[in-house]
């Protein structure tokens, strides 16, 4: 099961909540907010891409639906897709089946500038890990308060296995942001999915600036384990305080190598 989650009332059961196919990456292509729609719209598109709300292979929303999505003309839509194609990120395809899918793997791309702007990430950095340490120890604590269906617990459980069967850096941190990114989903609430995108992908930046640890990657999965059993077994305390534990051991880090 690869689509992400959102609030629905389930079919034999009106109290559970089920998943609703493209809420992850409907709050991620959220309208842009200042003047450089260009800019703008690329940070978007990649977000959804490198948080895996959409993955290889998979299709964007068609560029009419897409451009009203982003709040943006057809024309800066079509230049902002351009420039992913020269940057090996999707590819335009004709015909009836066709459209812009996505060709991003996260072991054959090095990030490029695209969404750089040229600033030191420890200048930022104990702003977004406050922010961090408030948004997902809740997200979790939300999402174990949730009646969640076999279909949202097995989702929540596969992106926990993806995580923890990942063998290099960069499809491990994808795996990471996406079942991060499922936590928030099972809350049912958008401006904390989107909130919590843009805390992973600020995160995934500041972790390729350090090394990667093994011991840090074997704590982090017995974290991800402790909150994801929280959230399924239904105890919203316990998962709170085991984010936080996980929040607080990647803080410990990158303050380490970047403070």
């Amino acid at each position: 099961m690869s689509v992400p989650a959102i609030e629905r009332a389930g079919t034999n059961d009106p109290g559970a909540h089920s998943i609703v196919p493209g809420a992850s990456l409907d709050a991620v292509l959220r309208p842009v907010r200042s003047g450089n729609a260009f800019e703008e719209a690329i940070q978007r598109i990649l977000q959804a891409i490198k948080l895996g709300a959409v993955t290889t292979g998979e299709r964007l929303p068609p560029e009419r639906a897409l451009a009203k999505q982003l709040g943006i003309s057809r024309v800066t839509l079509r230049e902002a897709l351009r420039a992913l194609t020269d940057a090996g990120l999707v590819e335009s395809r004709r015909g009836r089946s066709g459209g812009t899918f996505i060709t991003y793997r996260p072991d054959d791309h090095v990030d490029t500038a695209l969404l750089s702007n040229g600033h030191d990430l420890r200048d930022e950095l104990e702003d977004h890990l406050v922010l961090r340490s408030v948004l997902e120890p809740g997200a979790a604590e939300a999402a174990a308060r949730r009646d969640l269906d076999d279909d949202a617990s097995e989702y929540l459980q596969e992106r926990l296995d993806d995580v923890e069967s990942t063998t290099s850096r960069r499809s491990h941190r994808l795996a990471d942001s996406r079942l991060h990114l499922a936590i928030a989903e099972l809350t049912g609430s958008v401006g904390l999915i989107a909130a919590v995108a843009d805390v992973q992908m600020t995160l995934a930046e500041m972790l390729e600036a350090i090394p990667v640890l093994a011991h840090n990657i074997e704590r982090s999965h017995t974290h991800h384990a402790a909150v994801v059993n929280s959230i399924l077994a239904g105890r919203p305390e316990e998962a709170r305080q085991h984010m936080q534990d996980h929040v607080n051991a990647t803080a410990a880090l990158l303050r380490g190598f970047l403070a």
